[in-house]
C-alpha cells in the first residue's frame, strides 16, 4: 500500500509542475483532464502527508522519552505519542478506503426512472412521493433536476416518471437507490381503514455520453404524435411529442415535455443511451458474479431494498438492516444518513475482501 502511496505522491508533484507550465490551458480538454486527476489525488495526498507527519511524531516522541528525565515533560510526550498512534490507525483505515478502486461512473449525472408497481393508483401516488423525495434531496445538495418524461394517472400519481439529476458525484450517492421501494399505509382511496402494501421501482442510471456508449441511429425508429395531458397551447396542438423505438432491444421511450420536437428527440436519445449503457454495465457485472455479490444492492431493479411504514413512522433499509423513525423527514429529502450508511457498508465489504486477498 505504501509503495503505491509513494508513487501517487510523485505523480501529484508531476501534475502540479505540469499545471504550472505556461500554455497548459491552450488545450482545454487536456487541462481539464489534469485538473480532474489532481482533484482525485488531493484527498489521498493530504491524508498520506498527515500520516507521515504523525509517524515522525511517534519516532520523535519515543526518542525523546529515552533521554527525558523530567516527569511532567515525560507525561506530555506520552500524551503526544498516544494521540499520534491513534491518528495513525485512523489514517491507515482512511487511506485503505481512499485507495479502493473507484467506480468510473461516480462523478456522472444520473437519469432516474420511477414506475408505479403493485397497488394501482396507490402505487402511482407513492411513485410521485418518491420522485418528490429525490427532487428535495437534490435541492439540499444544490444539484439541478430536469424532467425528461412523465405519465400521470389523473389523481396526482405518477405511473412513470423519468428525470435527470445533474451535480458532481450524483451517481456516487444515488446508485444505491435502485430497486423496489415498498410503502405500508392506509390509502386515501381506502374507506375501511385497512393498511395496504404498494410498491414502486426505482432505476438509477449514470448519464451516458457518446464516449461511453455509441448509439447507432440506424437502429432507431422515430414517431411523432400530439402530446396529451397538461401543457401549454403548443404542447397539445402540434406534433411535438416523440416516440423512440430501439429496434434491436425493443425499448420504447416517449418524450412530450417540451414544445419543440427536436428537444423531445434529444431527451429521448439521452434516456435511451443511458438505458443501453446501464444494460451493458449489468452484463459486465453478471460476468463478474463475485463482484456483483459483494455490492450493497446497486443496480438490481427487482430487489426489495426499502420499506416506508406510515403507521409506525419508520423507514427500513433491508440490505443493511437499518431502521430510522424519521419517515416524514426522509420523504422530505433527508436521505444522507441512509446513503452514508450504505456507502460505509459497501466500503466495509470491499475492505474485507481486500484484506482477504492480502
Amino acid at each position: 500500500m505504501f509503495d503505491k502511496l509513494d508513487d501517487l505522491l510523485v505523480r501529484f508533484e508531476e501534475l502540479l509542475n505540469e499545471l504550472g507550465e505556461p500554455g497548459v490551458t491552450d488545450d482545454p480538454a487536456h487541462f481539464q483532464k489534469l485538473m480532474k486527476e489532481q482533484s482525485d489525488l488531493q484527498p489521498i495526498v493530504d491524508a498520506y502527508k498527515e500520516y507521515k507527519k504523525n509517524k515522525e511524531t511517534i519516532e520523535d516522541s519515543l526518542s525523546m522519552l529515552e533521554s527525558e528525565k523530567d516527569e511532567e515533560m515525560r507525561e506530555m510526550l506520552k500524551e503526544e505519542l498516544s494521540d499520534a498512534k491513534k491518528r495513525v490507525e485512523e489514517l491507515e483505515h482512511e487511506l485503505k478506503i481512499l485507495l479502493l478502486p473507484k467506480d468510473p461512473n461516480d462523478s456522472k449525472n444520473v437519469i432516474v426512472e420511477i414506475r408505479g408497481g403493485a397497488g394501482g393508483d396507490e402505487a402511482a401516488l407513492f411513485a410521485a412521493e418518491i420522485y418528490r423525495m429525490y427532487v428535495k434531496y437534490a435541492e439540499s445538495r444544490r444539484w439541478k433536476t430536469e424532467m425528461l418524461s412523465l405519465n400521470e394517472n389523473g389523481i396526482g400519481g405518477f405511473k412513470e416518471v423519468t428525470f435527470m439529476i445533474k451535480g458532481e458525484g450524483a451517481y456516487s450517492r444515488l446508485k444505491y437507490e435502485s430497486g423496489v421501494h415498498r410503502v405500508q399505509r392506509v390509502p386515501e382511496t381506502e374507506s375501511g381503514g385497512r393498511i395496504h402494501t404498494s410498491t414502486c421501482t426505482v432505476a438509477i442510471m449514470p448519464e451516458a455520453e457518446e464516449i461511453d456508449f455509441h448509439l447507432d441511429l440506424n437502429e432507431c425508429k422515430f414517431d411523432v404524435f400530439r402530446a396529451s395531458g397538461n401543457g401549454g397551447q403548443c404542447v397539445n396542438t402540434t406534433d411535438s411529442a416523440v416516440r423512440l423505438t430501439h429496434i434491436p432491444t425493443g425499448i420504447v421511450i416517449s418524450c412530450q415535455d417540451e414544445k419543440s420536437q427536436l428537444k423531445n428527440k434529444d431527451k429521448a436519445l439521452r434516456v435511451l443511451r443511458s438505458r443501453l449503457y446501464e444494460m451493458e454495465l449489468a452484463k459486465q457485472h453478471d460476468a463478474e458474479a463475485e463482484a456483483r455479490r459483494s455490492q450493497i444492492g446497486t443496480g438490481d431493479r427487482s430487489e426489495k431494498i426499502r420499506t416506508y411504514n406510515f403507521p409506525q413512522g419508520r423507514v427500513t433499509d433491508h440490505r443493511i438492516k437499518l431502521t430510522l423513525h424519521r419517515l416524514e423527514n426522509i420523504l422530505n429529502g433527508d436521505l444522507d444518513e441512509i446513503i452514508d450508511s450504505l456507502i460505509a457498508a459497501d466500503q466495509a465489504v470491499k475492505l474485507t475482501k481486500l484484506n482477504e486477498q492480502e
